[in-house]
C-alpha cells in the first residue's frame, strides 16, 4: 500500500465534507454540500502535492501561476498556452453583453447536465470566442480581459494615490532583508476593487514564514471547490513556494491551506466518490534547471514533474 501522506490530507477533506456537509444554495444555482473553516498541511520536503487518484494537468497550474506571476489579466496568453482554466469567465462576459447575438447561453449549471444539445452548443459557441480572442486584438482587449483579478492584485495592485504596489517583490525582497518579519503577506482582496472583477478572489491572502532555512506558505481560502478548484490551489501554491523559496535561496517547508466555505457542487457528487474509491500513488518530484533564474525567467518549459503516476483524469463542468 502506497503512502502519501499530502494527498491523504485532500481525501479526508473530500470525504468529511461528503458526509458532513450542510445543504446550501449558491450563487451559480448549482447547490452544494458545505461546511466552515478547514485547514489542511502538506509537508513539500516529502514530494510535490498533486493528486494521484485522478490526473492533474500540471501544464495549465505552471501557466496559470507564471500568467499571475507576470500580472497579467487577458485570457489571451493562458489560451496560447492551451489553458482554458479561465475560459467561462470571460465568455460569460461576452455572452451577457449587448454585443453579442448568438444563442442564449445563460443559466449553465443546470443546462449542462440537463440538454445534451445546450451543452454541444455552448462548447462551439466558446471554441469561437476562444479563437477570436486569439485572433482578434481589439475583440481580445474588450472581452478577453478580466479586469482586477490575481495577476493585477499581486503584481499592481492600486493604491488610493493612484500609484501601484507589486506586492510580490516586496514580499521577496522581505524575505531576503528580514525573513523574521510577520509581515510576510500579500493580499488579493481589495473590497473597493471586488465589484468590477470577473471573479472575486477566492485565495484571497497568503503569508511566508521562514525557520531553519526553509520557506512555509499559508493560504487563507474563502471559497473552495473541492472536486474542481481545491486539486489546482493545492498544486499552484505549492509550486510558488518552490519558486519563491529558490528566488530568495531557501529550502521548502509547509504549505499550509485553510479553507473558509469548502464546497462540493451538487453536480460533482458522483466524480468525487469515484476519485475516493482509487488508488494512490507516490507523490512526484518537482525538477526545475539548472543554474539559477529570476523569478520572471521562467518558462512552462522550465517546470517539471518526475515520476508522476495517476489515476485517469474526470470531467466535471464549472459551476459559473
Amino acid at each position: 500500500m502506497v503512502i502519501n501522506e499530502n494527498e491523504q490530507q485532500y481525501l479526508d477533506l473530500a470525504r468529511y465534507v461528503l458526509e458532513n456537509g450542510h445543504l446550501k444554495g449558491d450563487r451559480t444555482g448549482t447547490g452544494t454540500r458545505s461546511i466552515f473553516g478547514y485547514q489542511m498541511r502538506f509537508d513539500l520536503q516529502k514530494g510535490f502535492p498533486i493528486l494521484t487518484t485522478k490526473k492533474v494537468a500540471f501544464g495549465l497550474i505552471k501557466s496559470e501561476l507564471l500568467w499571475f506571476l507576470r500580472g497579467d489579466t487577458n485570457i489571451r496568453f493562458l489560451l496560447q498556452h492551451n489553458n482554458h482554466i479561465w475560459d467561462e469567465w470571460a465568455f460569460k462576459k461576452w455572452v451577457t453583453s449587448a454585443e453579442y447575438q448568438g444563442p442564449d447561453m445563460t443559466d449553465f449549471g443546470h443546462r449542462w447536465l440537463s440538454d445534451p444539445d445546450f451543452k454541444e452548443q455552448y462548447l462551439a459557441e466558446k471554441k469561437q470566442f476562444c479563437q477570436r480572442v486569439l485572433n482578434d486584438d481589439e475583440f481580445a482587449k474588450k472581452y478577453g480581459d478580466l479586469g482586477l483579478v490575481y495577476g493585477s492584485q499581486w503584481r499592481s495592485w492600486r493604491t488610493s494615490r493612484g500609484d501601484t504596489i507589486d506586492q510580490i517583490q516586496n514580499v521577496i525582497n522581505e524575505i531576503k532583508k528580514n525573513p523574521n518579519s510577520r509581515r510576510l503577506i500579500v493580499s488579493a482582496w481589495n473590497p473597493e476593487d471586488v465589484p468590477s472583477m470577473a471573479l472575486p478572489p477566492c485565495h484571497t491572502m497568503f503569508q511566508f514564514y521562514v525557520n531553519d532555512g526553509k520557506l512555509s506558505c499559508q493560504l487563507y481560502q474563502r471559497s473552495a471547490d473541492i472536486f474542481l478548484g481545491v486539486p489546482f490551489n493545492i498544486a499552484s501554491y505549492a509550486l510558488l513556494t518552490h519558486l519563491i523559496a529558490r528566488e530568495c535561496q531557501l529550502e521548502v517547508g509547509d504549505f499550509v491551506h485553510t479553507l473558509g466555505d469548502a464546497h462540493i457542487y451538487n453536480n460533482h457528487i458522483k466524480q468525487i466518490k469515484e476519485q475516493l474509491m482509487r488508488q494512490v500513488h507516490s507523490a512526484p518530484k518537482l525538477i526545475f534547471p539548472n543554474g539559477t533564474k529570476s523569478l520572471d525567467e521562467y518558462t512552462v518549459d522550465d517546470i517539471k514533474l518526475d515520476g508522476y503516476q495517476h489515476e485517469p483524469a474526470i470531467k466535471a463542468p464549472v459551476a459559473v
